[in-house]
């Protein structure tokens, strides 16, 4: 019973095994082509839908940074041949270059002969070299070029051709191009390019377009520097945002607030899925899930503000240069500089501007010139850029020497000149060298009024470097303040210890007498950032409440605008001096601009203003950096400022442009408009105070 029940298993196994054999060869065989025909007719279609970057608007909602449909091209991989995927590039570059755009390129090797690596420094090229590890490290860059050309078979070419494709191809290796990975060959084209693409289907065979976001500016001259911009994601970028969502092709924050609130403005991207036949028509019901948007920051910034705060910071130093160029070290080298203004009761950057400064919108085109530019636009000068402050620290040595006891408010000191307390150094005060004068007998109000050096060599003295130093930190000078913005650098405080990490074990540098009281008129070996000195000088004005400076106001939805984050002032540190002191040395500064080397610049102005002006040396053979910190209403502070004019000649030629800020933000442009003041060569260069 058991064999006949196993036979009948058996035959069944059989019987099934020649069914599915039948099957096969039917499908395969009979009926093959049918069904690959009506596989081709169904095509399954994933498509990102990008969601839109949050916009980035002004402290009174101005965008500044909004959204724009555009065209994309990208290369879709199928059974090509290297050839064939040459033949398409170039193509294509030859459509790109009618709107000058070009062939993506991250080759790190000059586009022309004779071919040089571009790495800035002997590490990146290293650490290149160790990527690609089919290379030699010691390959030239000739080598690499010869090396990729082989490899991407693109005999034939002519060299120009050849370099643009081994860049292309090179970049389409690095971004992972693969059959489930298309490649971006250009982002934002023109109609007219789409128009040629399509017209010629034949020919641009595996090209697509797509419609995509893309960041606009409301003003490409305006804040730069703050915004900062979205670029094609790196692939160490990729490596790291891949779990969170990022695809090879996308785009990232790069500098600025784009790159510090990437994960607020970033959106989530959406997906469309269908059946779609040969000709693309829809074969069945689409899936859609909907993008959402960014969302949108508001930054602390005044649109307005921050237009008068670039303008004038430009116009003021072509002004200098033109003016100074027939003089020796009279400000014809002026060349750039920064400008900041901060509320001195919140913390908040009201206008940050660094000059020389570039395009947007133009920025990758012009990366090349930008980065070898010798004036360093690319550089935000206002937390990276770090100066000698001059006579703008007289008011810190000013409340350490009174806070320490080292002089009282009401007390005289003669000014002879020529400081002559140690035989073998014997500075000058400036007006002794600049008019064979002295300041007479004077108190510390009237010292920072007149900026007497004298005065100020003896009271360091008296203070010594420590209670400088102390004071000196506690009113954040050098260290860094926090904003929220990535290359900010913390500056120096001159001190025995700093000059000795300068030095090491060199003992005919170590710290003298002659060290500390440079220090106290702003010279030695301190050197701050304008974002540092300006929160120094606010903490003044309020009277001893250090803020953390910070430019991201608040964060709310796109989709239906409730607040996700607000900034609120956050108090960093509260300076203990008396009010009797702050008093003193702020009357000095009101000074300053009533009577003293601002006089000029703010006689008559509606609005009273403390303030002071520093000239710092810099070389013998170069202009003196230019100065200006002030704040204002005087008795009611609400804005403090600080600017930075490099090679300006004296701390009053910084004064104009703070000039103009105050104009803005008090509403006195139209009064300014209907008296317009004339300035001549004496205006610039009249004032003799530093």
């Amino acid at each position: 019973m058991s064999r006949f029940r196993f036979l009948i298993i058996k035959i069944i196994v059989l019987v099934m095994m020649i069914l599915i054999i039948a099957r096969l060869y039917n499908m395969q065989i009979i009926n093959g082509e049918g069904y690959k025909n009506l596989s081709d007719q169904r095509i399954s279609a994933n498509i990102t839908k990008k969601a839109p970057r949050g916009e980035i608007t002004d402290r009174n909602g101005v965008a500044l940074v909004t959204n724009r449909k555009g065209y994309t091209l990208k290369i879709r991989k199928v059974k090509q041949s290297d050839k064939d995927i040459n033949n398409l590039l170039i193509s294509i570059s030859k459509v790109l270059e009618k709107e000058e755009k070009f062939l993506p390129d991250s080759l790190p090797i000059s586009k022309e002969k004779p071919y040089k690596f571009t790495f800035e420094n002997e590490k990146e090229k290293n650490d290149w070299f160790l990527e690609n590890k089919a290379l030699d490290n010691k390959m030239s860059a000739k080598d690499v070029v010869d090396y990729y050309k082989e490899k991407f078979e693109t005999d034939g070419l002519s060299e120009t051709a050849a370099r643009n494709v081994i860049g292309a191809r090179y970049d389409m290796r690095k971004m992972g191009f693969s059959i489930n990975n298309a490649y971006t060959v250009a982002s934002d084209v023109s109609v007219a390019t789409i128009t040629k693409i399509k017209e010629c289907s034949d020919e641009f065979e595996n090209v697509e377009v797509s419609e995509d976001y893309f960041r606009e500016y409301t003003n490409v001259a305006n804040a730069a520097h703050i915004l900062g911009r979205v670029g094609k994601i790196y692939k160490e970028e990729y490596d790291e945002l891949k779990n969170s969502g990022y695809g090879m092709n996308d785009l990232v924050g790069k500098e600025g607030i784009e790159k510090i609130c990437e994960k607020e403005l970033r959106g989530t991207d959406g997906t469309e899925s269908a059946y779609y036949g040969k000709d693309k028509e829809l074969l069945g019901d689409n899936t859609e899930i909907s993008a959402i948007p960014g969302n949108s920051v508001a930054l602390t910034i005044d649109a307005n503000l921050q237009k008068v705060a670039e303008e004038s910071l430009e116009r003021n130093i072509k002004e200098i240069a033109s003016r100074g160029s027939g003089t020796i070290k009279g400000g014809g080298d002026a060349n750039a500089g920064a400008a900041i203004v901060i509320d001195v009761n919140t913390g908040e950057i009201l206008a940050m501007a660094s000059y020389p400064t570039f395009n947007l919108d133009t920025f990758s085109q012009n990366y090349e010139v930008l980065s070898n530019d010798k004036a360093k636009p690319l550089w935000n000068r206002v937390i990276s850029g770090t100066y000698t402050p001059g006579s703008t620290f007289k008011p810190l040595t000013a409340i350490a020497a009174l806070s320490t006891g080292s002089i009282s408010e009401n007390e005289q000191i003669t000014c002879e000149g020529v400081y002559k307390f140690y035989k073998d150094y014997q500075p000058k005060c400036w007006i002794w060298s600049e008019q064979h004068m002295t300041h007479g007998s004077i108190n510390v109000s009237r010292a920072i009024v007149d900026s007497c050096n004298y005065f100020f060599y003896e009271v360091g003295r008296r203070t010594g470097i420590d209670a400088i130093d102390e004071y000196a930190k506690k009113f954040g000078l050098g260290e860094k303040t926090g904003i929220e913005l990535s290359g900010e650098v913390a500056g120096n405080v001159a001190s025995p210890q700093y000059k000795k990490t300068l030095y090491k074990d060199d003992d005919d540098k170590k710290w003298v007498a002659g060290d500390t009281i440079q220090t106290a008129i702003g010279q030695s070996y301190s050197n701050f950032t304008p974002i540092g000195i300006v929160n120094y000088v606010a903490t003044i004005a309020n009277g001893g409440k250090r803020y953390k400076p910070h430019l991201i106001k608040s964060i709310r939805s796109t989709t239906d605008g409730t607040m996700i984050s607000e900034n609120k002032p956050e108090l960093l540190k509260e300076v203990r001096v008396e009010k009797n002191i702050f008093d003193a040395v702020k009357n000095g500064m009101k000074g300053v601009t009533d009577e003293g080397s601002a006089k000029k610049i703010f006689e008559g102005y509606p609005i009273e203003v403390g303030g002071k002006t520093g000239t710092a040396q810099i070389s013998k053979n170069s202009s003196n950096n230019a100065l200006f910190v002030s704040f204002a209403p005087f008795d009611k502070p609400e804005i403090a400022v600080c600017v930075v004019i490099e090679h300006g000649f004296r701390g009053a030629n910084a004064a104009y442009v703070a000039r103009d800020i105050y104009d803005q933000y008090f509403g006195l442009n139209k009064i300014q408009e209907e008296t317009p003041q004339i300035k001549t060569t004496n205006d610039i260069f009249g004032a003799l105070l530093p």
